[in-house]
Parts: structure tokens; sequence; C-alpha cells
């Protein structure tokens, strides 16, 4: 919280003030509280974060997004080129060596999507998948463009509202036991929380983190239940006393929300994240066995399990794809950490029949270069890369867009991330143009003034 004021209590303060002999009258007085409100209080404050009704049908109910972080290389997984193969060795049309993958690709499906050796598990679902192969962006630097792919604004000075934030606002969470925005492992660099920020949108509606472990801080109390029903009542009559003022600061209410929000968490959070309690043939599927290795594959697991408990926005992440050396190996040892994993969500999603509700999006902030950088690297491409949807409202086994013969820039169904914003809240029922929020004198969007809607992927 930017602004800090000690008339906004937490617990660990109004027991320590307890513990000095402060009585409940002194303490109330001392700090210009009537705690007597709460007892008189009838009214009950609207819930901002009650579902919502959106702008129209929505096509999905929530979001899985499957992050990879630092730019995934298209061109050794599931973007085969022809002409990359049978050029490789010789200078590019902008200039450098034009590159062919190593790995060995063939097409899976009755759609015959191209998949690399990398990724068998997850060509298993080629006839699923929506593609987008025309996306592009602004800027080459992962701090800008991760910043930019997650909340639409590439300037991380002027922080913006990250996407899960603009979808909790416009359309509330289903479950008011969890979180309606979870971010599991986010990318520790290229912007840090500001990726599931809410910036200046109310704070009740940023992502909540936690890890791969299903880790939540300070979630567990030793204080029993009843009691800690009474401090929490106690403090929050003071808060909102607090929070009535003209000259409270804005993130008071976030406060007051998060504190009953994690009163009410500790009953459902612990048991819904301990995935040791699903069949062992469920942990096969997704290959998770103990140990760091298995770290991504907990995360699709808990984003299963998170989704269907009705968590409106599930962000997980898997890092070290930055490959500008060691492309190859970096490459075995990444796709051999996402492709059973991945493949097993689409699949347990799918054998649930979440993924009627469910849309999956998949992709990093950009892509790899189809020339050489070094002996075994590829640079950042921003003029043409690929991502996937899957799931709720998409067509399946379609391709939207393309690059060129050598993959260096979209040439047809050209999709900024502006128009992937766009498109995603479509999708979720949101016109883009009208989730919109009054701040510093104008009315900010997620797409800032541009995005298209890409309506021909739509189911």
């Amino acid at each position: 919280m930017n602004h800090f004021n000690p008339r906004l209590l937490s617990r660990r303060n109004v027991l320590k003030s307890a513990g000095a002999g402060f009585g409940y009258l002194a303490l109330a007085g001392l700090l210009g509280t009537t705690a007597t409100k709460l007892l008189a209080a009838d009214a009950k404050p609207v819930n901002p974060l009650a579902p919502k009704r959106p702008n129209f049908k929505p096509r999905a109910k929530r979001i899985i997004f499957v992050y990879m972080s630092g730019a995934m290389s298209q061109f050794d997984t599931f973007d085969y080129k022809p002409s990359l193969q049978k050029d490789d060795g010789k200078s590019g049309p902008g200039g450098g060596i034009i590159t062919g993958s190593k790995f060995a690709f063939k097409q899976y499906g009755q759609t015959g999507s191209w998949f690399s050796e990398l990724l068998p598990n997850l060509a298993q679902h080629a006839d699923s998948l929506c593609w987008l192969r025309g996306l592009h962006t602004d800027t080459p630097a992962h701090p800008q463009a991760v910043v930019q792919l997650h909340t639409g604004s590439a300037n991380a000075a002027l922080t913006r509202p990250s996407m899960g934030a603009w979808l909790l606002y416009g359309l509330g969470t289903e479950n008011q036991d969890l979180p309606g925005y979870i971010t599991i492992d986010p990318p520790p660099n290229f912007g840090g929380a500001v990726n599931y920020g809410s910036a200046f949108l109310p704070a009740y509606y940023q992502g909540t983190r936690i890890n791969d472990e299903g880790y939540l801080p300070n979630l567990k109390s030793s204080t029993a239940s009843s009691l800690e029903r009474q401090e929490l009542d106690f403090i929050q009559s003071m808060n909102h006393d607090y929070a009535g003022h003209a000259w409270a600061p804005d993130p008071v209410d976030g406060i007051i929300k998060s504190y009953e929000l994690g009163f009410r968490m500790q009953g459902k959070v612990p048991e819904l994240l301990d995935i040791s309690k699903e069949p062992q043939h469920v942990l096969d599927a997704y290959g998770i066995t103990a140990g760091p290795k298995s770290s991504f594959a907990r995360q699709c697991l808990m984003a299963r399990r998170l989704s269907e408990a009705g968590v409106r926005f599930v962000e997980i992440c898997q890092g070290g794809w930055d490959h500008h050396t060691n492309l190859h190996k970096g490459l075995i040892d990444r796709c051999g950490s996402i492709d059973r994993p991945v493949a097993a969500l689409l699949a347990d999603l799918g054998q649930r029949g979440l993924l009627d509700e469910t849309l999956v999006l998949f992709g990093s902030e950009f892509g790899r270069q189809p020339t050489s950088q070094g002996p075994d690297g590829r640079d950042h491409n921003i003029t043409g890369y690929s991502m996937f949807l899957a799931g709720a409202g998409v067509k399946k086994g379609f391709t939207y867009g393309a690059t060129d013969d050598y993959g260096f820039r979209a040439v047809a169904g050209q999709m900024h991330s502006d128009d992937l914003h766009a498109t995603i809240l479509a999708l979720m029922g949101l016109d883009h143009e009208k989730l919109t929020y009054r701040y510093a004198g104008r009315d900010f969007r997620l797409t800032n003034v541009a995005g298209k809607v890409a309506s021909d992927i739509f189911a």
C-alpha cells in the first residue's frame, strides 16, 4: 500500500495494543472510532467482487493463462517452415543466416498440424487447438513486452491494471471464498508484481500470488476461529470508519476486503491446494513426482482445481525460454517440463466438462528469429509469432493468421497484443471499448485506444 496511516489497523497491531493494556473502549477512543457501529450496522455494503452481468453472452466463464516466460522458439516447437529447412545456412532476406530447426517435425490429427519431436503429448491435442499465427507486438525488450502482454501497456513507469484485474473488475468472481484471480509462481523479473497488479483499479482486483506448493503467506492462524472473528470485526469497524473519510487513501477498501477474504480462505484454500489427495492416476498423468522438477506439473494440476472451484483467472508460469544461447539443449529441458503437464491439463479439463467453460491461452511475450544468433541461439522476434487457444468459445483445429515463408513477420491475420486482449475480453462477454475505469481525468481500458476483436476464431 502506498500510503500508511496508523489508524488502518492490522490484527497484529490490535493484539499488540491490547497486550500493552489498552482496553476496548480506550483503544476505540484513541483511534476516533465508534466500536459500537458494528453492533448497530444493518446494511451490508455492496460486494464489488460479486458476479456481474457481462456486456453480452459470454463464450467462456474463466481463463487459464499458461505463460512461457522468455519467448519460446516457435520454429523448434510448433511452427514448421519448409523454406527454413530448405535454405538452412543461407543468407536471410534481412541479413543473418537462415537457421532451420534441428528437431524432427511431423503432422498430427485430421488437421495435419505440425509439431516437433519435443512436444509429442501436446501434439495429441492437435485437433483441439486454435492457433494465432499472426501475432506481433511493439518492443523486443523483455521487461516492456512482458508488461504489455499482461497489462496492455509497455510503459512500466505508468503501470496499468493487469488482464486478470480487468476481468475481475468487469465480471466479479463465482466463488466468494476464494480470490477471483490467482497467479502461481509468476516471473520474478520482467515487471514482477506489475504483471498481476491492479494499478489504479481498487486493490481487491489484484491477483493473489501463491507458489507451486500451494503456499499462501500468512493464511493460517493460531487463534480460535470464533475469537478471530471477533477480533476481525473489531478491526474492520475501525477500518470502515477510517475509509469513510474523504482523505482516506484508495487502498483502504482493498485492505478491508482482503481481511474478509483471508478469513474465509482459511477454511477453503488449504484443502483446495492440497494436490496429494488427487488419485494416483491423475498425478501420473501430469507427471507429478516429489521435488522441483515437477514444479510446473503441480501448477497445471492446481490450475485445474482452482478453475473447477470457480476462480475467474488463473495464470501459471514456466521460465527459462530466453535461448540466445544453448538453444537445443535448453529446449529439450524446457519442453520436457511442460509437454506432458499441459497435455494432461487439456485432457483433464475435457474429461471433467470444464473445457466447455474454460479458455486456455498458451504463449510467450514474443517469438524468436528464423536466423541464428551465435553458434546455438535465436534472437527476439516481435513482428511474427504464435500462440494457441483451446477450450471455450474458440474453433477447434483452426489456424488464424500466418507469417511469411521464413517466419520473419506476420502477413495475414495480423494480431497485435491489443487485438489479443480485445478478443479475450469478447470471449468472456466483455466489450473492450466499454470496459473502462475513470482515472486522472480520463477513461482507461485494457486495450488503450486500439484493439480489434478476431471474431473469425469464435466457435
